[in-house]
């Protein structure tokens, strides 16, 4: 097995997601690559004022996130499931939060519409906190946004949705250094995209943002041919995770544990209404993100809740 090193430049970075683009490195099963990535945006600077305008990497044009790769694995075939091992995050020194920068429903709800707000943040990745400008502290908890791969349609595709084939910008804050997220493989090779570095955000993500900042990643990438959950799952210190994606909250909340279910029952020697019931007493339901153009909601069952 060999470990790669890929880092953000002009030529290793993209803002789409698409199945025609060339990868930048191509590995082997079992292979690691420690990957670094600019912030959401592509900041090639921090900013030394909230709110002030940096040179970026891809200067005044940005169609979506700043993402490295992509990234093909030999053998990776659409029916396989790609296994992203996370095995270690560490944040850049800096980062951003903004609030209230769209003109959407929630923004509107809350009054705040169109009235960009933000925070600058120092990141002390050694003692696992961030301080904004304004002197809270939060403890850090770093994890990528997107980790995904194209649709397999012709033409370049937004990297703001996650989609429930492939993944994307899942947002999902149980996705820390020691999880592992399955994800059904959509083109040849794969063509894996990292980026979007977190280093700490609720559930939900509610003002559209995180802690926005650079990050690297050491992840190590294998082909799984049958996997244990259908869609888009994962292994984490949380627990066992499964992910709904809809624009319909009712629609996504289903789909999330319809798939947790069927891993239940796998898992349990279970049949669906006893899983169920099962679930009921151990699995907590939570919305991953509403900032995505489609919402978000992921099911987890911690290990230690059922023996």
């Amino acid at each position: 097995m060999i470990e790669h090193r890929l880092q953000p430049a002009a030529n290793t970075v993209t803002d789409f997601f698409s199945r025609d683009a060339q990868p930048v490195l191509t590995v082997d099963p079992g292979d690691t690559v420690v990957v670094g990535s600019l912030d959401s945006r592509g900041y090639l600077e921090r900013q030394d004022k909230p709110g002030e305008q940096r040179p970026t990497m891809f200067g005044g044009r940005r169609r979506g996130h700043c993402l490295t790769g992509p990234i093909a694995v030999r053998g990776a075939e659409p029916g396989a499931v790609l296994a992203v091992h996370l095995e270690s995050m560490r944040p850049d020194e800096w980062g951003w939060t903004v609030a209230g920068a769209k003109d959407d429903w929630l923004n509107r709800k809350l009054g705040v519409a169109s009235t960009p707000t933000w925070l600058l943040w120092e990141l002390d990745a050694e003692r696992g906190t961030g301080t904004n400008d304004r002197g809270h502290t939060v403890p850090l908890t770093p994890f990528l946004g997107v980790i995904g791969m194209p649709p397999d349609e012709p033409g370049e595709h937004s990297t703001i949705p996650p989609r429930p084939s492939g993944g994307g910008n899942i947002d999902c804050r149980e996705l820390v250094a020691g999880s592992t997220i399955y994800l059904p493989i959509t083109v040849p090779g794969g063509l894996l995209l990292l980026g979007d570095g977190h280093a700490a955000q609720g559930n939900g993500e509610v003002s559209g943002t995180a802690i926005e900042c650079g990050m690297t990643t050491r992840v190590r990438l294998d082909i799984v041919p049958e996997p244990q959950a259908p869609g888009i799952h994962a292994e984490t210190p949380s627990g066992r995770v499964t992910f709904g994606f809809h624009e319909n909250l009712n629609e996504a909340t289903a789909i999330a544990l319809n798939a947790m279910l069927t891993w239940m029952q796998s898992h349990y020697n279970l049949d669906r209404p006893t899983a169920l019931a099962l679930a009921s007493s151990a699995v907590d339901l939570r919305i991953t993100q509403i900032a995505n153009e489609t919402w978000g909601v992921h099911a987890v069952q911690p290990e230690t809740a059922i023996r």
